[in-house]
């Protein structure tokens, strides 16, 4: 007797589901079975809104934060203090910060951090435009607010090596991040005291 199982079309949506960061099989498959078992308006809208994001975000040339038709909300920002560019790992990153309102300059987002077992390398990463936003605004503070596991730490190092020779000056958020953690697990008051305790690279 053969077992009975999940129509192919579902096992295929599974299938896709558990492609996604954070979901696992059995989370895959209760959503699979909510989006069933729902009215069918309800996977209509959520194919669409996954399709509205896909085609009207993207990244800023810029900053690497996200873009949308309206442009990125960072740059075009003009109340921003230009005598501050911050630089995280990803995109996301930006959004702690911006909660907790304690920084009021730019960002730079690299869109990953270095890691050789994961062959990760410094081309693969937004340090190039980095390095050249510098250059054009001599004498800004660049703000590393990477994670402080060890490929953090590497990352962070490294771009205090590449800009060195760069008019800037390059600091380090410091107190209140736990070991191995990043921001998108600190709260905003840890984020506060990060950012008011920053150091320059090399003390």
């Amino acid at each position: 007797m053969a077992r009975a199982d999940y129509p192919e079309p579902v096992v295929e949506l599974i299938a896709e589901l558990k492609r996604l960061p954070g979901i696992g099989p059995r989370s895959a498959e209760r959503i699979a079975v909510w989006l069933l078992q729902h009215p069918k308006s309800n996977a209509i809208e959520v194919s669409e809104a996954v399709l509205m994001a896909k085609q009207k975000v993207s990244s800023c040339d810029v900053c690497g934060f996200f873009s949308s038709d309206d442009g990125c909300p960072v740059c075009s920002d003009d109340q921003r203090d230009v005598n501050e560019l911050c630089v995280v790992e990803q995109a996301t990153d930006v959004l702690p910060l911006e909660r907790s309102g304690v920084f009021k300059g730019y960002y730079h987002c690299l869109g990953g951090k270095l890691s050789p077992l994961d062959n990760v390398s410094p081309e693969n990463l937004r340090i190039t435009p980095l390095i050249k936003r510098v250059e054009a605004n001599p004498g800004v503070e660049v703000i590393l607010a990477l994670g402080s596991d060890v490929e953090g730490e590497a990352t962070a190092n490294y771009l205090a090596e590449a800009l060195i020779t760069r008019e800037c000056h390059v600091t380090r958020i410091a107190q209140g991040l736990p070991a191995g953690g990043g921001l998108d697990h600190a709260d905003d008051l840890t984020l506060m005291r990060a950012l008011q305790g920053r150091r320059k690279m090399g003390e």
